[in-house]
């Protein structure tokens, strides 16, 4: 396990300080690879969340019924595909058999094993082309409790819909108790200053009722569908999956 973390590390260094140019192949062959898996996916929800999340934890717990709730209604679940939080989402996806439970792995020296409950796993080379997929064919981000790498997830996801790089999709902040402090400090310290609107905050639904996400996801999918046909993008594969989820629904 140590051999293939200090050979992964080795790896990345070489990637970031080297200008090597075989990595732009590796870089192409991730967007490629997830283009063409999660182009005609279908209506989707991310779930972001601590991989260190123990599977008696709370939020554990809350993230299996959300996604099990979201599965039941039709939504695939896409996760980051390693443990904690992203195996709790996976495991509740794969228990509906109509929906796809996927996991957009990374290759990291530590913490990111694949958990067993995917029925899509990818892998990918580079963190920044696996966010992009993990925000490309979503209608809805679900922030559960996590470190550094859900709050940098969480804040691109924040500044995707600020800036209308992302439009019609909802973003659910789970853990009043745990993100109030960082919400009051967005409040008390970003918009006071002036570093962002007051509509800016608007973006983020807080909140420890799942049950209400699961009911209000299904609005994002109305606002992705009318957002595509203003773009003029019906001929797309992406807009046929999410109207013929919404004709099937009717």
């Amino acid at each position: 396990m140590q051999d293939r973390r200090n050979e992964l590390a080795k790896r990345y260094i070489k990637d970031i300080k080297s200008a090597d140019v075989w990595s732009v192949f590796r870089i192409i062959a991730d967007f490629v690879k997830g283009f063409d898996e999660l182009g005609d996916l279908g209506p989707s929800v991310t779930i972001f969340g601590s991989a260190r999340t123990k599977e008696d934890g709370f939020y554990y717990q809350e993230a299996h019924k959300l996604s099990l709730m979201l599965a039941n209604k039709g939504f695939n679940i896409i996760t980051g595909g390693g443990p904690g939080i992203m195996e709790a989402a996976n495991r509740g996806a794969k228990e509906c058999p109509d929906v796809e439970s996927v996991g957009l792995n990374v290759d990291l020296p530590f913490e990111q094993i694949a958990n067993k409950y995917t029925t899509k796993g990818l892998s990918f080379d580079y963190f920044f082309s696996r966010k992009v997929m993990l925000v490309k064919y979503s209608i809805a981000y679900v922030i559960f409790p996590g470190g550094f790498g859900t709050l940098d997830e969480f804040f691109e996801a924040l500044t995707l819909v600020q800036t209308r790089k992302v439009t019609g999709v909802k973003i659910f902040v789970i853990g009043v108790d745990y993100y109030k402090p960082l919400l009051d400090f967005l409040e008390n310290k970003l918009q006071h200053n002036g570093m962002i609107d007051e509509e800016d905050l608007h973006i983020i639904r807080l909140t420890d009722d799942i049950e209400c996400v699961a009911n209000e996801v299904e609005e994002s999918l109305l606002k992705q569908i009318e957002m595509l046909e203003e773009a003029g993008l019906e001929n797309t594969k992406y807009y046929k999956s999410l109207s013929d989820f919404q004709d099937e629904k009717k």
